[in-house]
């Protein structure tokens, strides 16, 4: 569970707020009257949350202004006028799936055979409310495989405005949004600028822009796009499983869906975990990154380009030929290979993939990030067919070239058994990113939208398989 503002819907005749009233019947009760009800709601919930007084507080001062200025409350009814405008929110009530696995920073205390993986997974909720959630566990020797229990606490952490922009990141986003004249609004900003130097930029422009329509759509625009860049931080305490990403900017408004998660190690050893995820407004998708070092501090931004554009960007794990490297579904129904001088911006991409056997003849994609291997880079694929049926299959890129195939699965490796076929979307698995320890490739996925399983492979046999393009 986590704690959410809540405020009742529905306006009351002559445009009063039902806030209004709740606030006159919580001034109205007695002393005592608060003081026990107060003590029946924190004893009734203080143990589902870490800091469930904090919550009543920020969403009491959410509430306040200008309404209780006059009066001289206590403590306990500003703590019941809190619990009034807070509700629980279960983000894993519907379904739990399509889940990318890495390795996890922290290998401490462990067998020389084992690996300690983390596990993101798609979180959906009420309203079908898409964000980012976290697991952990071990995987080796060889096959064995636990998952670590799930902690009962969940908190979504505290958000921050990016502390710096790189101007040529928000041109080419605002260049995928076909949005002129915000480019131009800008592009008299230093090469990296602050949230305040953008603010002073806007409300001057405001000034000579009141008549103009284009002018202020030009304006909502740019703060659509600087709210989609931000910084979450969780806190010291609490494991990663307590932490969830929750839809902070309007461009998520819907959801944060399917997380592509790649350990990218830099030429000099550093190591930077960065996460491709769709955001989705309920009108259109926008491709976003996360990337972090602890699974604690995370800074989120859009990617732009051709390249990056519709579902599914995974990333390399290390730079090819000094430029950073992705799978893309830019064309929506194909897999392309695309590069990138800074993570942030993917001019255009190589065709790769297309559809082509049965199982994949509506479309095929990635799932997940490449996977480095002595033979090549493994990509695990996915291809829908007939009834919209997905299927998970594999296939093999060249090392030093990956934009070369040079062998792939002619069937699928993994498909709905009959048990998996029911689900919020029927006979579909899916993964969005595997991990390959002691020689067994251990294959995370999604069950028809609903649920998560496991599967298992040599990395051997999968190869012994494939058949040479």
């Amino acid at each position: 569970m986590i704690t959410q503002l809540f405020v009742p819907g529905e306006e009351q005749p002559g445009s009063r707020s039902r806030a209004e009233g709740v606030l006159a019947r919580i001034l109205a009760l007695t002393d005592d009257e608060v003081v026990a009800l107060a003590t029946t709601v924190a004893g009734r919930f203080r143990g589902r949350h870490r800091d469930l007084m904090r919550a009543f507080s920020d969403n009491f001062a959410v509430i306040d202004p200008d309404r209780l200025g006059r009066h001289r409350i206590s403590a306990e009814r500003r703590m019941l006028i809190g619990a009034c405008f807070t509700k629980e929110y279960a983000p894993e009530a519907v379904a739990l799936f399509n889940p990318s696995m890495v390795a996890h920073p922290d290998q401490s205390r462990l067998r020389a055979d084992e690996l300690r993986f983390l596990l993101t997974v798609r979180c959906l909720g009420e309203g079908h409310v898409s964000s980012i959630g976290f697991r952990t566990g071990v995987v080796g020797p060889r096959s064995a495989l636990r998952i670590d229990p799930a902690t009962p606490l969940l908190g979504t952490g505290t958000r921050r405005a990016f502390a710096f922009a790189q101007r040529d990141a928000f041109l080419a986003r605002l260049a995928d949004l076909g949005a002129d004249e915000a480019q131009a609004l800008i592009r008299g900003l230093p090469e990296t600028f602050t949230p305040d130097e953008l603010a002073d930029r806007l409300a001057a422009t405001h000034e000579h822009t009141l008549n103009r329509r284009r002018g202020h759509q030009a304006i909502e625009t740019l703060a659509l796009v600087a709210a989609a860049r931000y910084d979450v931080e969780f806190p010291l305490d609490g494991g990663v499983s307590e932490r969830l990403l929750w839809p902070h900017a309007a461009v998520e408004s819907h959801g944060m869906e399917d997380a592509r998660v790649a350990r990218l190690v830099e030429d000099d050893g550093d190591v930077t975990y960065y996460g491709n995820y769709t955001a989705n407004d309920g009108t259109a998708i926008t491709p976003q990154l996360f990337a972090t070092k602890d699974f604690r501090q995370f800074h989120i931004s859009p990617v732009a380009g051709p390249a990056s554009q519709n579902k599914g960007m995974a990333l390399f794990p290390r730079r090819i030929d000094g430029q950073y490297a992705a799978l893309t579904r830019c064309d929506r129904e194909s897999t392309s290979i695309g590069f990138s001088d800074d993570l942030r911006i993917w001019p255009d991409a190589t065709p790769l993939h297309q559809p082509q056997r049965g199982w994949e003849a509506i479309q095929v994609g990635n799932c997940g990030p490449p996977i480095e291997t002595a033979e090549g880079w493994l990509v695990l694929t996915h291809g829908v067919g007939p009834m919209r049926v997905y299927s998970i299959g594999a296939m093999l890129l060249d090392l030093a070239d990956p934009s070369v195939v040079r062998a792939a699965l002619s069937h699928p490796l993994l498909c709905a058994t009959e048990a998996e076929r029911d689900g919020n979307v029927p006979n579909v698995v899916y993964s969005c990113g595997g991990l390959l320890h002691d020689g067994v490739l251990t294959i995370p996925y999604g069950i028809s939208d609903r649920s998560t399983g496991f599967a298992q492979v040599h990395l051997s046999e999968l190869l012994g398989h494939m058949d040479a393009v």
